[in-house]
């Protein structure tokens, strides 16, 4: 559906960020030089917007909007979830601005840019800027369920940022999916990539791949507690790595060839697995099995579950079920073994009280492991509800869903040479 005014069809966005603006000189202040030696807000910042974006530019004819899109949501919730996070955290109803609170607001884009992926090319402008900003909101509150109601340890997010964000998508994607199930004849043949535009998209995966253990450790409490960060997180990627490509082979329609889905997308579930456990004490074999267990859930599911999803009309365009869904389910369910394991002994007083905040009040590690469990069931049921509920407000005309010959095509959006 074209608006009738075309140059105006972004308007509201203007009144939205003066709004913002208004918003952050009531609530938003210098907090001095706290945090200011927090780690990984540049790299975290790089993932955003250049891991992330070129990821997405896979589609023959989608690479501007993958890329514009990304850009434009990515900076306006991280406006927009500074309030949001700040407004459950804030004393005497000052919001501090600090690299921490940059931190959590760019991870907060990651959320939103996941559900990007899940709906690359099937949502319109005025569609994706809502549920954006419907969404920001809700994971916000979620998070504060996850860390500050059930002090759940996510320090990598894997279960408030990957879960919620893949989990939304798709109820988004199953409330705007047509009536009609195109079957593989009817396909739009923008659905699919070119060799270059593959090969741009491997530059999104390798810069998510190097930097992805900034992003996991950048929320660490203590040095020791990053290096371990860090290091897990490096091995569990390398052999998620080294798996996806063996399990590429052996699975592809054509043996022994690897599939560019599998390279661009599973080899960086690894990341996504530990990121709730990156912190614990999983030891180095630990981390490593963490990573052939991601390759193989990935790997799998977009060979066998992807296809089965389209059959009935639910699209997930990048896959992020696959990368950033059952990853990160998987991750929560090793949070919850390594927290009933967690002891004084092994982490010390001090870091065992730094990882699992709520045990320094007196929490066992059993209710720790129920508290994390209580996590990964209420992110998955809020996002998914919430996530349907918004699509199928986003399907009203005044966003202007897109008509099936628009899907998959920069043309509607831009000025194209």
């Amino acid at each position: 559906m074209e608006p009738k005014a075309p140059g105006m069809k972004y308007l509201p966005l203007l009144v939205f960020q003066l709004v913002l603006a208004a918003l952050f000189f009531v609530f938003v202040k210098y907090d001095g030089d706290n945090h200011h030696q927090l780690r990984g807000f540049e790299d975290t910042h790089v993932m955003i917007y250049i891991g992330f974006g070129f990821l997405m530019t896979f589609l023959k004819k989608y690479c501007y909007s993958a890329l514009g899109f990304n850009w434009l949501l990515a900076a306006l919730v991280a406006q927009w979830s500074l309030l949001t996070q700040g407004w459950f955290n804030m004393k005497d109803m000052v919001i501090p601005l600090n690299k921490e609170t940059i931190i959590e607001a760019d991870i907060m884009a990651a959320t939103i840019l996941i559900t990007f992926g899940a709906l690359l090319g099937v949502a319109s402008g005025g569609q994706l800027l809502f549920i954006a900003i419907v969404e920001t909101a809700i994971a916000s509150a979620n998070i504060y369920l996850v860390t500050s109601v059930f002090q759940a340890a996510d320090v990598g997010g894997s279960i408030a940022i990957h879960s919620f964000g893949a989990y939304f998508g798709l109820g988004v994607s199953l409330a705007l999916k047509s009536k009609k199930v195109v079957d593989q004849a009817e396909k739009n043949v923008l659905n699919a990539p070119t060799y270059i535009s593959d090969v741009t998209a491997m530059i999104g995966s390798i810069f998510l791949y190097i930097y992805w253990p900034s992003f996991n450790s950048a929320l660490t409490g203590t040095d020791e507690e990053y290096q371990r960060a860090v290091t897990n997180t490096y091995l569990s990627l390398a052999s998620c790595t080294v798996v996806t490509f063996i399990l590429s082979s052996i699975l592809n329609h054509e043996p022994g060839k690897f599939d560019m889905v599998h390279i661009q997308n599973s080899t960086l579930a690894g990341g996504v697995a530990v990121g709730s456990v990156c912190n614990m004490h999983v030891q180095a074999g630990g981390a490593i099995l963490i990573g052939i267990g991601a390759a193989t859930i990935s790997v799998l599911g977009y060979r066998f579950l992807t296809p089965k999803l389209e059959k009935v009309g639910l699209l997930d365009t990048c896959g992020v079920h696959n990368l950033h869904g059952m990853p990160g389910v998987y991750s929560g369910l090793l949070s919850v073994l390594f927290a009933a394991l967690a002891t004084s002994s092994t982490y010390g007083e001090t870091g065992l009280h730094s990882v699992f905040g709520a045990m320094k009040d007196g929490r066992t590690a059993q209710q720790q492991a129920l508290y994390q469990l209580a996590a990964v069931g209420a992110t998955l049921a809020i996002s998914f509800v919430s996530g349907m509920i918004t699509g199928f407000i986003a399907k009203l005309k005044m966003f202007a869903p897109l008509e099936e010959k628009d899907k998959y095509n920069d043309e509607l959006n831009w000025e194209l040479p």
